[in-house]
């Protein structure tokens, strides 16, 4: 029996379809833990996600804000954090390779009215999958550990966005995905560097909701921040701000706290001792 996040060999075709069967089973499971009713109550609520997202985008906008942009969200999920971005005025396109997940997006966009176009690709095809150029693409927690290349992510993004245009991205950091989440203090317990192989896992549950998965087996592939920037720098982008955290909008582990607004943290003491997420903000060259 493979170990759990184990390397394997796996090409990425079949590591992305047994991803995919994962995620559409996510989706019902999702719909209840990310607690939709939010959006239904009040017509001016947004994800915390994108509240934060777009505190760190103000500086990079010509108005300090998405209203009036042309926004291209990849790996979109069910649509919650397109849908907020919509409602602080961007024109959205969300994108993202599980047909469960759009159709959700899809219903829940249009049970509160706000418009927004889906597009169902792969990541690593949205160029030649989604028409025109945008002001911004947008990407926030939990992305690109699903993405073997990142050379040819990012080669997607440069052709997505219009020149001048700003490119966010905001993720768990590698250093986090290092960690072992069952220790009773922090402990590094798995790869930091990639190195083509694909790591295994097996889990029954999903980071919200507590009903379990059939569809237990998923593929992620680690990838180092200098990988990150780099490959962004080499698709011709130029690099405006790097910042890391200690927050988290999800709990890694069990022994993470609760810290406001849908974040998490390590106990106190331990925050400063390992990043929790990190945010890129890049500009294609006008």
């Amino acid at each position: 029996m493979t170990a759990d996040g184990a390397d394997v060999p796996i090409s990425w075709e079949s590591g992305r379809q047994t991803n995919l069967v994962n995620w559409e089973e996510r989706v019902p499971i999702h719909e209840r833990g990310y607690a939709l009713d939010r959006f239904r109550e009040d017509p001016g609520y947004l994800s915390s996600v994108v509240r934060t997202d777009l505190a760190a985008l103000a500086a990079f906008l010509p108005d300090g804000g998405v209203s009036g942009l042309e926004v291209c969200h990849l790996q979109c999920h069910i649509g919650t954090d397109t849908v907020s971005l919509a409602r602080a005025g961007a024109r959205v396109t969300g994108v993202d390779f599980s047909p469960a997940a759009l159709a959700s997006a899809e219903q829940l966009a249009d049970e509160l009215g706000v418009k927004a176009t889906w597009v169902e690709t792969d990541v690593l095809e949205a160029r030649d999958a989604v028409e025109g150029e945008f002001d911004l693409v947008y990407t926030s927690i939990g992305t690109i550990c699903w993405l073997e290349d990142l050379d040819r992510w990012a080669a997607q993004i440069a052709g997505l966005l219009r020149p001048g245009g700003t490119f966010y991205i905001r993720d768990t950091h590698p250093v986090m995905l290092t960690i072992d989440p069952d220790a009773n203090e922090l402990v590094q317990r798995d790869r930091y560097f990639a190195n083509g192989l694909a790591q295994q896992w097996e889990g029954e549950y999903t980071y919200a909701g507590d009903e379990k998965l059939t569809a237990t087996r998923t593929y992620e592939w680690p990838h180092p921040l200098s990988e990150v920037v780099n490959a962004l720098i080499g698709a011709g982008l130029a690099l405006l701000r790097l910042d890391e955290d200690w927050r988290l909008p999800w709990k890694f582990s069990s022994r993470m706290v609760e810290v406001g607004d849908g974040d998490w943290a390590w106990p106190e003491g331990e925050r400063d001792r390992s990043p929790a997420t990190f945010t890129v903000v890049a500009r294609k060259p006008a």
